[in-house]
């Protein structure tokens, strides 16, 4: 029984494959809590053998495409065990949903705290804005190393279609909208037509986190802190790595200080645009010339994938009343899109 809440899991089922994978308190029967966070998907601590670890899961109610995006997360977790990039460790994991319902890994625990929610920046960084600079260089630290994965010598051939990467995308995005858009989203045209007339000539493939942003990684305890761990990887595929770059930037200064729905924390304090690029090129060794091609990307696409939630909420399906922030935050992101892109557009005639 998880505390406090009555669930699908079968704490026995759990402690005889716990036991098939020779985890530690071999024969004890788990204790589990629910804790907060996972984005897509639920996280429990589990306690065992005098060892502690997190289980991460579909919810009862997520259907096969969740626990195929499950599946995705834990063979990405296997090929990233041992590399440099911060995340969590994967201890265990399960493909088979007659264990528990629904396929689902165990991690070790992160020790560390996450920027995502209502609260803002905590103490120091709430007052202290000189000290933001190490979280922001260390959040495109984090999307340079991943970037630098050799995802083939790590068994991820197949993981993703990296093949005309970005001859694909605006298409592919133009239909997923097409099923579910109800009302005109101003600058949509005319951003798809601009990227569709400046995709990078040359780039490299690489491990894409997919939604890399200061939401989805955690910070060290430490003053100033470091970079503790890249989560929540359920859009992870084999993309373009400067996607994720641009995703961490997108609304950033000075070009970004108009965006105030993308902005769910605090920039002010933060190191110049340049200096994050810089630094990724350092780690990373690709170029960030064409980064603004990625920023229009990144706004357009993230705008295509949150009115697909706002339009549940339109008609009445939503569940988290939340969402009716999407409405706007739609709207400002393909507005910033397609003006980025005329600003491009004018530099380079």
């Amino acid at each position: 029984m998880v505390d406090g809440d009555q669930t699908r899991l079968d704490n026995e089922r759990l402690a005889r494959w716990m036991d098939t994978e020779a985890l530690a308190g071999e024969g004890e029967v788990p204790q589990l809590s629910r804790m907060s966070g996972g984005s897509q998907n639920e996280l429990f601590r589990i306690e065992r053998g005098g060892q502690r670890t997190v289980m991460r899961i579909p919810p009862a109610s997520a259907d096969a495409a969740r626990h195929d995006g499950l599946r995705r997360e834990l063979t990405l977790l296997r090929a990233l065990k041992g590399s440099d990039v911060p995340h969590a460790e994967l201890v265990a994991g399960c493909e088979d949903p007659d264990v528990l319902g629904a396929p689902f890994y165990l991690m070790k625990p992160i020790e560390g705290w996450s920027p995502a929610g209502d609260q803002g920046w905590p103490a120091p960084y709430d007052t202290e804005l000189e000290m933001r600079s190490a979280l922001a260089f260390g959040l495109v630290e984090g999307a340079a190393l991943l970037s630098k994965v050799d995802w083939r010598s790590r068994g991820l051939e197949g993981f993703g279609r990296p093949d005309n990467f970005h001859d694909r995308q605006v298409d592919r995005w133009l239909a997923f909208l097409k099923n579910y858009q109800f009302r005109d989203i101003p600058g949509l045209d005319e951003t798809s037509e601009w990227l569709r007339g400046h995709r990078p000539k040359q780039w490299e493939p690489g491990i894409m986190h997919g939604d890399y942003q200061f939401a989805n990684v955690m910070f060290s305890y430490d003053v100033p802190a470091k970079l503790a761990a890249v989560i929540d990887w359920e859009m992870t595929t084999i993309g373009d790595p400067l996607l994720d770059l641009a995703w961490a930037l997108i609304a950033w200064s000075p070009e970004g200080d108009d965006m105030t729905y993308a902005r769910y924390l605090s920039l002010d304090g933060m190191p110049a645009r340049d200096d994050l690029l810089a630094h990724y090129e350092n780690i990373s060794g690709r170029s960030t010339e064409d980064i603004d091609y990625y920023i229009v990307m990144a706004r357009w696409k993230l705008a295509i994938v949150l009115e697909m939630s706002y339009a549940k909420f339109a008609a009445g399906s939503a569940v988290d009343p939340k969402v009716e922030y999407f409405g706007n935050l739609v709207l400002e992101l393909m507005r910033k899109a397609a003006e980025l892109s005329r600003s491009v557009k004018m530099q380079r005639t």
